[in-house]
């Protein structure tokens, strides 16, 4: 069984502790290590391809910025907030909406939804 993957990028030191004394003894969880600056996060989790990503909640129930700019680049990434000092935690993913609609059967039709042309879309 493959082991959940996970990056800590709390901040402060104390509270990224508190997490990997939580986690690290999980026979299930693989720690792929933790981010002690936030301004290297996007590339870490590139590089690493981790299944979550633990982070520090600045405000209750509020989605921290880098939530968008990790769940574009990467979809398929849980993220894990945590606000310890107010007993809140949240969980961010991404869903896929997949759309369709109806299209002309035609040359044009075909090109205009590789142009992104909404000018040859049928109505569903």
């Amino acid at each position: 069984m493959a082991k959940v993957r996970v990056l800590v990028a709390n901040r402060p030191r104390l509270m990224r502790e508190l997490v990997l004394a939580t986690i690290s003894d999980q026979p299930d969880i693989e720690i792929l290590g933790e981010i002690k600056d936030d301004s290297e996060l996007v590339e870490v989790v590139a590089e690493s391809r981790p299944d979550f990503v633990i982070i520090a909640l600045d405000a209750t129930e509020k989605r921290p910025d880098i939530c968008d700019v990790l769940l574009k680049a990467n979809p398929q990434l849980g993220i894990l907030a945590l606000a310890p000092e107010r007993n809140s935690s949240m969980f961010f993913w991404a869903v896929v909406n997949i759309q369709s609609q109806r299209i002309e059967s035609s040359e044009r039709g075909i090109l205009s939804v590789l142009r992104r042309s909404e000018q040859y879309v049928h109505p569903a």
